[in-house]
């Protein structure tokens, strides 16, 4: 019986870990996705981070449940605001990157 209960701590922890790792994968790839839009649109992408607001079960579009979680980033447009930004993840895909209102300077 003890071997059986250290077989289950070993997997709870195994997966754990795995899913830390893919959280951190995922990271990174909403972090790519928030700076790509800021170069998109010229604005500066400030703190070159972003930081999870949200985790929680959606579906995909074949209906298997997977989770989505949200970033959120800041930029700039003149370096001295500071404006939000969202990227919104569907699994290990970017679903969606939206920016708050900024005005462009001539």
């Amino acid at each position: 019986m003890a071997d059986f209960a250290s077989l289950i701590v070993l997997a709870v922890l195994g997966a754990l870990v795995w899913f830390w790792l893919h959280s951190i994968r995922i990271l990174e790839i909403a972090r790519e996705a928030g700076r790509q839009a800021c170069s998109r649109e010229g604005v500066q992408f400030l703190d070159d981070t972003v930081a999870g607001t949200g985790l929680a079960f959606a579906r995909d579009s074949s209906g298997r449940r997977i989770l989505r979680r949200s970033y959120r980033f800041e930029f700039s447009e003149t370096g001295e605001s500071r404006r939000e930004g969202e990227v919104i993840m569907l699994g290990d895909r970017v679903e969606s990157v939206a920016m708050e209102p900024y005005r462009m300077l001539e």
